[in-house]
């Protein structure tokens, strides 16, 4: 599924993120950047050790969550990847929604200052943090949508690679929500 947004592709597809051929690829980080499981651990399994090795070395002390930082891609097709650091959910009452499209956001700021022209996000905090998947697809498409209207200088292409039916089919419904495209 595709639209346009000011110029630049948004597109949803179903499939692994550690394939995807664009600039820079986006993980679902912890804060402590210590790698872990889901799309976390693909990326880190499929780029090699290189990508821990330069998160050490650069981010000793983590990144605070809402936030994300930038290294390179190691074995991966992309040339960079953007770690950002969505929230764990607790009912939505915590600053969740407000971190969770900050991450979001600072991804896409790193992504423009590293002159990516395409992106490739998973569905941040639905894994392990146990964000509601459809919450969380309003919240990630609203924040993109608003970034590529309002932006000078942006991805020409953002892509949500998500990994099963159920979550593509929740973004899907957000996206035809919010765009009224679909």
């Amino acid at each position: 599924m595709k639209v346009q947004i000011d110029g630049s592709v948004l597109e949803l597809a179903k499939g692994d993120i550690t394939q995807q051929e664009v600039d820079a690829i986006v993980n679902a980080a912890n804060s402590r950047l210590a790698g872990g499981g889901g799309v976390d651990g693909a990326i880190h399994r499929a780029g090699g050790p290189e990508i821990m090795k330069e998160l050490r070395a650069r981010y000793p002390n983590g990144c605070p969550t809402g936030s994300a930082v930038v290294t390179g891609a190691g074995n991966l097709k992309a040339r960079y990847v953007i770690h950002a650091v969505g929230p764990i959910y607790r009912g939505g009452t915590h600053g969740e929604p407000e971190k969770l499209a900050s991450a979001y956001r600072t991804s896409l700021q790193l992504a423009t200052e590293h002159g990516c022209s395409s992106v490739a996000f998973p569905s941040i905090s639905t894994g392990a943090y146990g964000y509601p998947v459809g919450e969380a697809a309003r919240i990630a498409l609203q924040t993109v949508i608003e970034f590529l209207k309002n932006e000078g200088k942006k991805p020409q292409l953002v892509r949500f690679v998500l990994f099963d039916d159920a979550t593509y089919q929740a973004y899907a419904e957000a996206l035809k929500e919010l765009t009224g495209q679909g």
